[in-house]
């Protein structure tokens, strides 16, 4: 998919030559012809569009950016929409293209969708929130009865596959549709014909709760090496299915934010997003550091005296701000990353602040040992500087490494996503609270 084939595709669009387009998405996988589409504009994937077949259509749609997704679907009429994508979708899909259009466009694309059953799950799904299992799972699947016989099991997992595009388990109900196994296929052949499902079913299978979260949901499949897992309600009963490409695209987009959370973006922005939405999402950091920035010139400006006396001190002052910004962010990501991947409960806090104190001890020993021979063979033992320093950085490392746990698992506790606390929070209050430790130290050993 380079430059020159997506120019030569752009080409044969203006010339409406479209038995030469054809020819070319002939072979393209749906995922690479929704990358083509994110390369055009709104008019020219639509001439791509009408080229599909339905099927092809819809997967395609799934495939695309939401932003590319969601400007095409605004040229669209909501029928075109419901018969021409949704009705070839899963319901899962389904769900995930309407959270991208407004209430009003959603009821118009429902109602013009003829499976009534299609859209009722679809409501419904709609009302979950789409960082649960609710808002991720999809309703089609293989279910069938413990009671069942193997004759009848069989010929019902036929008419039920029919519908389907991929079979990752068979999953076993009662009477109540309360969720009870999942059928090895393995058993459809070697168990005798007489036996009931409920016989050779494994029983207790892993399950998550409609409310569980995303970040829970793909824990748990990657712990338990699955490829799908079914979601229940409050009761037991089975209500849907989470497949592990559903959970890895969550994942990577969760991914996306955090890293642009952490590196000081205030929404989620692309590359190819216009000037004034990527302005938005840096400015209002980028103001929080310049507030941050003048405080620190503020706290220096008290100290002419200071720096009068000993000019010297004023060449380590991006030695101390960068060294607590380094130590902090350093502190943070581990712990952001504990909490993202359960390894480190946000309860046991006074836990890990004392191994990061033990740790920042070791780390910040060394530092101020290293600077301190430093000036010690640059100024002499007596200079002020030699001592003033090296105590300065012990206490901003040890206060940067302790801060640095802190925040993140505070926020935790208060339900904040906490990747802000590795991006540039922790940088700037570790630089003004550095200085102040600094000039500090040092006047009180001038």
């Amino acid at each position: 998919m380079n430059e020159e084939y997506i120019d030569n595709v752009k080409h044969l669009i203006e010339q409406k030559d479209a038995d030469k387009v054809k020819e070319l998405l002939v072979d393209l996988h749906p995922a690479d012809i929704a990358e083509l589409c994110d390369d055009l504009n709104p008019e020219e994937a639509r001439f791509i569009y009408r080229l599909l077949n339905n099927e092809t259509a819809a997967d395609v749609l799934v495939e695309m950016d939401e932003d590319v997704r969601k400007e095409f679907l605004e040229m669209i009429p909501s029928e075109t929409i419901a018969k021409r994508f949704v009705d070839y979708m899963d319901t899962d899909d389904a769900v995930d293209l309407m959270r991208d259009l407004d209430e009003d466009k959603q009821e118009e694309i429902l109602s013009h969708i003829e499976d009534i059953e299609q859209a009722g799950d679809i409501v419904d799904l709609l009302k979950y929130d789409e960082n649960t299992a609710g808002g991720l799972m999809g309703t089609e699947m293989v279910v069938v009865n413990e009671n069942w016989s193997m004759p009848e099991c069989l010929k019902e997992m036929r008419q039920q596959a029919e519908e389907l595009d991929e079979i990752y388990y068979v999953y076993v109900i009662d009477d109540d549709e309360r969720l009870r196994g999942i059928f090895p296929l393995k058993k459809m052949i070697t168990s005798p014909s007489v036996s009931k499902v409920k016989h050779v079913m494994q029983k207790d299978p892993i399950s998550v709760h409609v409310d569980t979260s995303i970040d829970e949901v793909a824990q748990t499949i990657e712990k338990y090496d699955l490829v799908a897992i079914p979601v229940v309600d409050s009761i037991g009963r089975l209500i849907g299915q989470i497949t592990v490409d559903d959970v890895m695209d969550e994942v990577r987009e969760q991914s996306e934010r955090d890293y642009q959370l952490a590196s000081g973006l205030s929404q989620d922005v692309e590359t190819d997003d216009n000037v004034l939405r990527q302005t938005t999402a840096r400015l209002p950091w980028l103001l929080i550091g310049m507030i941050g920035g003048i405080g620190n010139s503020m706290i220096l400006g008290n100290f002419d005296a200071t720096f009068a006396a000993h000019p010297e001190m004023a060449l380590y002052i991006p030695l101390i701000g960068g060294t607590g910004g380094n130590v902090g962010t350093q502190s943070s990501a581990i712990i952001v990353q504990g909490l993202a991947n359960s390894s480190l409960d946000a309860k046991n806090t006074f836990k890990q602040v004392t191994k990061e104190a033990v740790v920042a001890l070791i780390n910040a020993t060394i530092i101020s040992l290293l600077v301190y021979t430093y000036n010690f063979i640059r100024f002499g033992a007596t200079a002020t500087v030699t001592y003033s320093v090296s105590i300065s950085l012990f206490a901003v490392v040890m206060f940067a490494s302790i801060f640095g746990t802190l925040v993140p698992m505070t926020l935790e506790k208060l339900k904040i996503d906490p990747a802000i606390a590795t991006g540039p929070f922790i940088a700037i209050t570790n630089d003004i609270i550095g200085m102040m430790l600094y000039m500090g130290i040092t006047v009180l050993l001038s």
